[in-house]
């Protein structure tokens, strides 16, 4: 059993249904501030004892709260999580005192203070960590109409298997007299008490307040069979509504989960009614507008073969053409199976700039960014933010929603509570210009963690139709939040604020195709279609008839003059793809092995950069085939699709 030198209760703020008026947050002059985990920090006292309470930078709507009532600090990524979300963080000292009645006294005091002089909303979230279970099922079970909801981590339930040891657990004989004296029992009398949280569920099975459990299923301190099945069996049995996450083969220690994402999910889901892992930001009102009163729309679709392919865009086609049933919808599935942010920087203009104007984009790159491309953060950022800010100043009134797929590594990652490179990459660029984000990656891991979902039947890195399906439905939960209040008579598409810098200048927001045509061509060059049927390994149909720039003799050589800070080249490398010695300004020469790990089975389309940090202006670009070529190589190809330039 964990013990501290000090408990605290933390109280993150949470939104249910708001029955009482939220006043003002007010601070007591005597409050000590400081600073934890980079939020503000206020500690006071309340009926005598030491508390705290833990702001977020921008309080969420209704002022929602979590009380965690034991081990402030100790494992904290759920309620840092929650403060991110808006949620304060609330503690106060009843350390020794397990749950009994004079605990739940001062708890009283302190909740009072918390919803009177300092606003916080009047039904709270309570979080019970190991002994601090029995202060927040017994306070829950004193006044259930207070509680949103409880998160309990390993929590003590019954006061006779620990500190009491009177089960399989090791007890703890210094806890047990102390547990004994705060409630005022001889050891005879607590053995045939009937108010530990086991004994008394009505009260919270009446008003239904959800429970979420986690513990380890090898615990040998509060053991799982003693305490949280008990609860789980008999709350079920009075329909109350319970989830259980069982770590297999954990103990007591560590708490809490590496990537909070359920507990997360939860708290909100039964507070402000948002999804945790749906990030609105600015405004997707500009599309409303133009669909509900213009009648018209242009929904473009921007990514690899998740977009094009009939997965979750299809449905979320439909699902805009039922919410906007007299509209008339133009739908461009801009999606090229295995390319990355970078080739879609490069094709964006050509692929949908060059449609009629766009009223939402929905861009999808974080899986090929990762697994096909693999990006460092700054080439995931120049590709995602020259796709965004290329559409913002194309036209600054369209709309964007980013929605963030996973591979099996990715999945992994965030499971141990860490953020992919191409998601926390792509991320960045969406809070720099508040585009609103998908976390489907998150999503499913916290439903996998739950029992909900499992990799396959999700379908995988290519998602089957639940997978699709849960796509759109988080997409759908955005829309609505944006959409659902009335339009004003007089709205109007109105341009998104455009930062004044990005942030990288190297990003990729000029992107353009060259015709290759505009090269001057040496010996051993043309433009032609390929000869496929000469090559056994298979290729893409959408490439098939394209006349392609290509050479496959060594030595062949040819220039392009150019404007801008970035040259590369949009090519297929296939089982014998080659390599290209390059030269740009007459600088020196440098090599580029233009053979991808999954050229072996494909004629891969994939873009490579000669330079992507020339000063802006005009350059010469030459190119030379290689004589040499990677040893997995069987030739010495190049067929180029087009340039491109930024």
């Amino acid at each position: 059993m964990r013990t501290a030198s000090r408990v605290v209760v933390t109280l993150l703020a949470c939104l249910l249904s708001w029955s009482s008026p939220i006043v003002p947050l007010r601070a007591a002059d005597s409050d000590r501030v400081s600073t934890w985990e980079g939020f503000e920090r206020r500690d006071f006292k309340v009926d005598g004892r030491n508390a705290l309470l833990v702001a977020p930078a921008e309080p969420a709507d209704g002022k929602p709260w979590i009380w965690r009532t034991e081990f402030f600090g100790h494992q904290p990524q759920a309620d840092l999580a929650l403060l991110r979300k808006g949620f304060h963080v609330a503690y106060i000292d009843v350390q020794n005192m397990y749950g009994a009645p004079v605990a739940l006294d001062h708890m009283d005091r302190f909740y009072e203070h918390l919803t009177t002089s300092r606003g916080l909303n009047p039904k709270t979230v309570l979080e019970g960590f190991s002994r601090g279970g029995l202060f927040a099922l017994n306070w829950a079970g004193r006044h259930p109409d207070r509680v949103a909801c409880i998160y309990n981590d390993a929590p003590v339930c019954d006061f006779k298997s620990w500190p009491g040891g009177k089960g399989r657990g090791k007890g703890s004989p210094t806890d047990w007299q102390r547990c004994l004296n705060a409630y005022g029992l001889t050891e005879q009398q607590a053995l045939k008490y009937r108010l530990n949280p086991v004994d008394n569920l009505e009260p919270l099975a009446r008003l239904k307040v959800p429970l979420l459990h986690v513990c380890g299923d090898a615990d040998d301190v509060v053991p799982i069979e003693e305490n949280t099945r008990i609860i789980e069996q008999r709350y079920r049995a009075l329909n109350g509504p319970i989830t259980v996450i069982a770590k297999p083969g954990v103990g007591h220690h560590p708490h809490s989960l590496p990537n909070p994402g359920p507990i997360v999910s939860f708290v909100l889901s039964h507070t402000t009614g948002e999804s945790a892992n749906v990030a609105p930001r600015g405004t997707l009102a500009n599309s409303r507008i133009r669909f509900e009163r213009r009648k018209k729309g242009h929904v473009a679709f921007l990514g690899g073969s998740i977009t094009e392919m009939n997965g979750y865009r299809p449905l979320l086609c439909e699902l805009l053409q039922k919410r906007f049933p007299e509209t008339e919808f133009q739908f461009t599935n801009a999606g090229i199976s295995s390319t990355c942010s970078t080739t879609g920087a490069f094709r964006l203009k050509t692929d949908v700039l060059d449609q009629v104007p766009v009223d939402l984009l929905f861009v999808e790159f974080a899986v090929n960014d990762d697994q096909d491309a693999g990006h460092a953060r700054h080439e995931c950022i120049r590709g995602m933010e020259g796709i965004v800010r290329h559409v913002r100043e194309h036209n600054p009134k369209a709309d964007i929603v980013i929605t963030y797929f996973v591979n099996p590594a990715m999945l992994k990652t965030i499971e141990e509570g860490k953020v992919p490179l191409s998601i926390g990459s792509h991320e960045e660029v969406a809070r720099h210009y508040a585009v609103p984000t998908i976390h489907l990656a998150s999503e499913l891991a916290d439903r996998i963690q739950t029992g909900e979902m499992t990799w396959e039947r999700f379908g995988g890195v290519h998602p089957a139709r639940p997978g699709n399906e849960l796509c759109v439905e988080l997409i759908d939960k955005l829309l609505s939040r944006e959409w659902q209040d009335s339009l004003p008579a007089d709205a109007s598409p109105i341009a998104h604020p455009l930062p004044p810098n990005p942030l990288d200048p190297a990003s990729y927001i000029a992107g353009r195709f060259l015709d290759s045509r505009s090269a001057r061509l040496g010996e051993g060059w043309t433009i032609e279609k390929p000869n496929w049927s000469s090559n056994p390994k298979h290729w893409r149909e959408r490439f098939r008839e394209l006349p392609l720039l290509q050479s496959v003799t060594p030595g062949s050589e040819l220039s392009l003059s150019f404007d801008g800070r970035a040259i590369g080249a949009y090519l297929l490398a296939g089982p014998d793809a080659g390599m290209l010695e390059y030269s740009i300004d007459g600088g020196p020469w440098a090599t580029i092995d233009l053979f991808h790990n999954f050229s072996s089975a494909l004629h891969y389309p994939r873009t490579v950069m000669f330079s992507a940090d020339l000063q802006p202006a005009s350059h010469t670009l030459q190119l030379r085939v290689a004589s040499s070529s990677n040893p997995a190589s069987a030739g010495t190809a190049v067929r180029i699709i087009h340039f491109v330039a930024n």
